[in-house]
């Protein structure tokens, strides 16, 4: 065999060498990638799995990554100058005291919008307050435009008023007496949200009512005129507007700055004071004497 064979015949073999170990390389990386590939989608399932598994736990994680996400872009909204952006509050509108007019029958929204003229409150507050008011009315057996009607005198839709002895919200409760109401609504802070304000000082009116045998003299004892000679004529506005939302209520046109006059009705017998209810200091809420 010459040289030049010899030399084919190396380089042969080299060849078939060189292509069996590339072969044999290829093979084991292949071999190593599918077992790899196989661990990595075991532990990727075996993640879900307990991902799934644990509600807590997906939780936490989607409450920590909404919150990476929102600081980030708190940040960039403060460094643009953006305050309002950077305390958005998406959830808020489920606080907010507020209904459609369109969504109420056309009796409420009579009222709501009369309401809302008379008073120059939003119409939207208001609606809320009516549609609760035929709510809590129907439930106490009182007519809503009475409820209305105290809450108007009382605090003009004002939420937040007080007065000087310490009633306080649209309907003018006297929270400190009467804190074991607002117990099933969270605490006494709550004498400040118009709806729970609402709903107490029904109960509260509902109760003096029943305490003093007619409604008349109910509100008195609301207002806290029952052991005085006069209530400086708190009852006497109250159904003057009352009679003017039930005229609204029954449809017909009543202008929003007609003056409440008080109609003619006859005088409750009034007795005289008690040695207990003399004591009583200036200006103390009958509401008190509920407890008594």
């Amino acid at each position: 065999m010459t040289s030049r064979q010899n030399l084919i015949s190396l380089f042969g073999l080299v060849r078939a060498s060189a292509s069996l170990f590339v072969k044999d390389i290829g093979n084991g990386l292949l071999v190593v990638s599918h077992n790899t590939l196989a661990l990595v989608g075991l532990a990727v399932v075996s993640a879900l799995v307990v991902f799934a598994s644990q509600a807590g736990l997906q939780q936490q994680i989607e409450s920590a990554t909404l919150g990476w996400l929102s600081a980030r872009q708190e940040a960039r909204a403060e460094a643009e100058g953006n305050t309002l952006l950077a305390a958005a509050e998406p959830d808020a509108i489920t606080r907010a005291t507020a209904a459609d007019p369109r969504a109420l029958s056309r009796q409420q929204a009579a009222v709501a919008h009369w309401l809302a003229r008379r008073y120059r409150v939003a119409p939207e507050p208001v609606s809320r307050l009516v549609q609760e008011a035929w709510a809590v009315g129907q439930r106490a057996k009182v007519e809503p435009t009475l409820i209305l009607a105290i809450m108007a005198i009382e605090s003009g839709f004002n939420p937040f008023a007080q007065s000087a002895v310490g009633a306080q919200g649209l309907m003018q409760v006297m929270t400190r007496v009467h804190d074991d109401k607002y117990e099933a609504f969270g605490g006494t802070h709550a004498a400040f949200d118009p709806v729970t304000n609402l709903r107490v000082g029904v109960q509260v009116l509902m109760d003096c009512i029943r305490r003093a045998g007619s409604l008349e003299e109910g509100l008195r004892y609301y207002v806290g005129g029952a052991n005085l000679p006069m209530d400086t004529g708190y009852t006497a506005r109250v159904l003057a507007e009352h009679d003017l939302l039930k005229s609204v209520a029954a449809g017909r046109a009543v202008p929003p700055n007609t003056t409440a006059r008080p109609a003619l009705r006859e005088a409750p017998v009034v007795e005289a004071p008690t040695v207990e209810a003399a004591s009583a200091p200036a200006g103390e809420s009958a509401q008190v004497a509920l407890l008594r």
